[in-house]
């Protein structure tokens, strides 16, 4: 049965220049295969269409995520060059995929991409998610979907996540999602 697991993903442009994003593909049981559904106007999907080949990261740092959804890395966290491919994996992760993308499916703004997985590397123990963590990674997906939701249901939705962000939360969790109700905020009032 396919599944969506959360994580970061990164891709290089012709030039060489890296970018790290959320993702959250849909995989097979084994992690053999991902579909990604990038919108066109991404940097992402522009990458790999003109790149067919990045790296999909499954991480604990909710931190590196809530970053990676508004696109406010000052740097890009530490990476290591990648084995099979042309790009990078990051440093710090709990396990990475590198892969290849086999077809495109791109008629639609919101593509679907499957791809490949060439190489997996376990990096360190994935330790889970507390609830805050969940928490980050739903304000995450929000946060890059202001183009779609109405405000008011925005703001309500992190309104409940912030309750649950204050009773479970650590220092990661709590920087992870200021930085991301500050991000939303800032943009709702435009």
């Amino acid at each position: 049965m396919p599944m969506i697991i959360e994580g970061l993903i990164t891709t290089r442009s012709p030039s060489g220049t890296i970018n790290l994003a959320p993702m959250g593909p849909v995989t097979d049981p084994d992690l053999t295969h991902l579909v990604l559904r990038p919108f066109k106007s991404s940097m992402t999907y522009q990458n790999l269409k003109r790149h067919p080949e990045g790296v999909f990261h499954i991480t604990d740092n909710v931190l590196l995520i809530a970053h990676g959804a508004i696109g406010e890395f000052q740097t890009l966290p530490d990476c290591i060059a990648a084995e099979l491919i042309q790009g990078v994996q990051l440093a710090d992760c709990c396990q990475s995929f590198e892969f290849k993308i086999t077809s495109f499916e791109d008629e639609e703004e919101r593509t679907t991409l499957h791809a490949d997985v060439l190489r997996r590397r376990n990096v360190r123990p994935f330790l889970g998610f507390n609830r805050a963590k969940h928490a980050v990674i739903e304000a995450a997906i929000i946060a890059t979907r202001l183009h779609l939701l109405p405000a008011e249901e925005i703001l309500r939705e992190f309104d409940r996540l912030e309750i649950i962000v204050d009773k479970t939360a650590g220092d990661q969790e709590f920087e992870a999602f200021e930085l991301l109700a500050d991000y939303v905020k800032t943009r709702l009032k435009r």
